[in-house]
């Protein structure tokens, strides 16, 4: 099978988006099929050449020099998809490049799929130009665009009730991005104390994401002030960037906790792992994640999870079991996060059960329930959108109209 997958983030640039195509990505290939990325160039990051992977030329966005707006414009991509003889398409945004990739599907009349990562709505701040807009009109651009596919993909089951709220009738499919436990084995335990100011005294609390507003790392901060005033020897280790990062540091000044808060940037993969087993808590305030994939990575290196009861997180951990939802509240999160210090044997049991409930999402499980849908849709040979429950709809989990058109 041939897969052209379009999205409007790729490598260097790191996020769940782009973790969750290059795990499927791997696990598919691993499977004999072949993956054809089309995505955007970073011309401040210089990427390399990759076969297989198609860049458009692209504009850095004002706000995250990091990230660049992909233009949807080539006179190539016809040629290419017929000298490569696509499968299937499935795009990873309902804007530029996915909606490139949505007329492509259209006019070589291949099968259209579309994973919704993120809700969209919680993230205006990014876009000056409809930061103004409101909420409503966001949800309508994805609602249009998820109309126009013919299955829909959402990471966790509260997605799938999002999307169906805002009136989506295309066929929707909850298939979560798999952790590849693989990544696991042979992790060095000290590696933060080998490469940070990190002292085997502390616990260490670890935050791993975009250094966002829509990531709630303020409410962070403020919980770990009051964590450290109770628990001292506690240190809470930030890994990512964003346009927050220089706030978040004064604000940390500010605060009294400069010394206890390390801001690590961006690391490679195999350092991130490595700042995962080396952890004792994974803490996680967003309340903007369909799925919350470093949840996953955080319990398959044992960790126990705090977070916020909210869309994906509330099905990636187990309340109880191997961790704690909280409400947004500073007092109930702060609360969670002493108990897990200060009991040890509720630690370990949660651990233990972190280890164990993580397998239930693999990469390999959740590609091959992806290349399920694949088959079917090829098989099928009707691309219109389908307006009915389609019937492998709980297979995991807890069971601008024309804008950039």
């Amino acid at each position: 099978m041939k897969i052209g997958v379009f999205t409007d983030s790729f490598r260097p640039y790191t996020s769940g988006v782009v973790r969750s195509i290059e795990l499927f990505s791997r696990e598919f290939n691993a499977k004999g099929h072949e993956v054809y990325v089309f995505g955007p160039d970073y011309p401040l990051l210089h990427p390399p050449k990759e076969e297989g992977v198609f860049r458009f030329v692209s504009v850095p966005w004002p706000t995250m020099p990091d990230f660049s707006l992909p233009v949807p414009i080539s006179s190539q991509l016809g040629s290419t998809i017929k000298r490569i003889g696509l499968d299937i398409i499935h795009t990873h945004s309902p804007f530029l490049l996915g909606r490139l990739g949505a007329r492509a599907a259209r006019r070589y009349k291949l099968p259209l799929i579309f994973t919704f990562h993120t809700l969209y709505d919680q993230y205006v701040h990014y876009f000056p130009f409809v930061e103004n807009t409101s909420k409503n009109v966001v949800q309508s651009i994805a609602r249009n665009f998820c109309n126009r596919c013919n299955i829909v993909v959402a990471p966790s089951q509260l997605v799938v009730n999002y999307l169906q709220r805002i009136g989506v009738e295309t066929s929707i499919i909850n298939i979560p991005t798999g952790v590849d436990l693989e990544e696991f084995n042979n992790l060095e335990t000290d590696w933060l104390e080998k490469n940070y100011d990190v002292s085997p005294d502390e616990k260490v609390l670890l935050f791993v994401g975009r250094l966002g507003k829509e990531k709630n790392v303020t409410f962070l901060l403020k919980c770990f002030q009051a964590v450290q005033a109770r628990y001292p020897l506690c240190r809470l280790v930030l890994v990512g960037k964003g346009p927050q990062e220089n706030y978040l540091r004064k604000l940390c000044r500010e605060m009294g906790i400069e010394d206890k808060v390390t801001f690590t940037g961006v690391l490679p993969r195999q350092n991130i792992v490595h700042c995962y087993a080396s952890a004792d808590l994974f803490v996680f305030p967003s309340v903007t994640e369909t799925q919350g994939l470093v949840i996953g990575e955080a319990k398959a290196a044992g960790l126990p999870v705090v977070a916020i009861r909210a869309f994906g997180p509330a099905e990636t951990v187990m309340h109880g079991e191997d961790g704690f939802l909280t409400d947004l509240s500073p007092s109930s999160f702060v609360t969670a996060i002493l108990d897990l210090l200060e009991n040890k044997e509720l630690y370990d049991r949660m651990s233990k059960q972190a280890y164990k409930n993580v397998a239930l999402i693999s990469s390999s499980y959740c590609a091959e329930k992806m290349l399920d849908v694949y088959r079917e849709l090829i098989d099928r040979k009707d691309f219109a959108p389908r307006k009915k429950k389609y019937k492998h709809k709980n297979v995991i989990g807890n069971d601008l109209h024309n804008f950039l058109a």
